[in-house]
């Protein structure tokens, strides 16, 4: 073994580079070239891999079914697999964009509500999803100079898990794996810093609420409404999405803090509150969410159907 591991190690290492250098020459083609070829490889993809076309074309029924014809959904579908493919070559792109021009290709919308909760010395938890390329998200508030961290799942491809972690720190940012992070988060809460939270995902019982999400219950993590609440902290929504050749950087208002004295029935009505922000941005725009996420996973919530 104690052989076998440096191998590995160099192995990573040389796969690192070669996804580090595909990523930069992904980002020197042309943006509109990259566009046209992000559609094509996503239609390819759509086409072949039928596993996440049926999750991304079930979810999408659970959702639109009465509001879209299914010829509708499916070409809803597929543009959500161009969608995913786009990441790809704008992550490469914003490996070559300087700081002074972040202004040029961002725009930003709401930031007001950030600044006043910065005010308050508490520290922000920004509550975002996969939507849009939420990759650069980080990237453009440390870019901006606004001190942020985030909460991420380690991917288990060690080499790709390396390059997003660079890539999400290298202007500034701050990265906690979602094991153990607390003692960090709240760290940065006391510096007054920003930290970002993707609470658009399935999340078991044990750390989840069933609750409502595009009309149907779905497993949310709890832990944002809990750290709000234990350490007043405000919540403000923020997303970046595609919009007519640009980003757009979104903030929403600062979001309620529920409090009736039953802790348990808050943090609940606090989540939903979350999930009704996060829907009402993906409404807007539908084809840029992460929908082949099997997102509406709740047999182990079934005893606890009156959340």
């Amino acid at each position: 073994m104690s052989e076998i591991r440096p191998r590995t190690r160099v192995l990573d290492t040389i796969i690192y580079y070669l996804i580090s250098w595909a990523f930069f020459l992904l980002g020197m083609i042309p943006p509109k070239a990259a566009g046209m070829l992000a559609d094509v490889l996503g239609r390819i993809w759509f086409v072949t891999d039928r596993q996440h076309r049926e999750v991304a074309i079930g979810n999408l029924n659970r959702a639109f079914g009465d509001e879209m014809p299914p010829a509708q959904v499916r070409a809803l579908a597929r543009k959500v697999f161009c969608s995913l493919i786009r990441i790809a070559f704008e992550i490469g792109w914003a490996l070559h964009i300087k700081k002074g021009d972040v202004r040029k290709y961002f725009r930003f919308h709401g930031m007001g509500s950030l600044q006043a909760a910065l005010q308050k010395k508490k520290g922000v938890l920004i509550l975002t999803a996969h939507l849009g390329n939420w990759e650069l998200l980080v990237t453009v508030a440390a870019k901006l100079g606004l001190p942020i961290s985030a909460i991420y799942r380690p991917m288990k491809f060690k080499p790709l898990d390396l390059f997003f972690r660079e890539l999400r720190s290298r202007n500034g940012a701050s990265l906690f794996p979602k094991k153990g992070a607390m003692r960090k988060v709240l760290r940065s809460l006391k510096n007054n810093e920003l930290v970002g939270v993707l609470l658009d995902q399935h999340t078991g019982m044990f750390q989840g609420v069933a609750v409502d999400f595009f009309g149907e219950p779905a497993g949310t993590n709890k832990g944002l409404a809990f750290l709000a609440r234990e350490t007043g902290a405000p919540v403000v929504p923020m997303f970046l999405v595609r919009e007519n050749g640009v980003f757009r950087v979104e903030c929403g208002p600062q979001l309620p803090d529920i409090r009736t004295g039953d802790q348990e029935k808050d943090i609940e009505a606090t989540t939903r509150l979350y999930n009704r922000v996060i829907e009402s941005m993906i409404r807007r725009y539908p084809e840029q969410w992460f929908w082949v996420h099997r997102r509406w996973k709740i047999k182990e919530y079934e005893p606890l159907k009156s959340v």
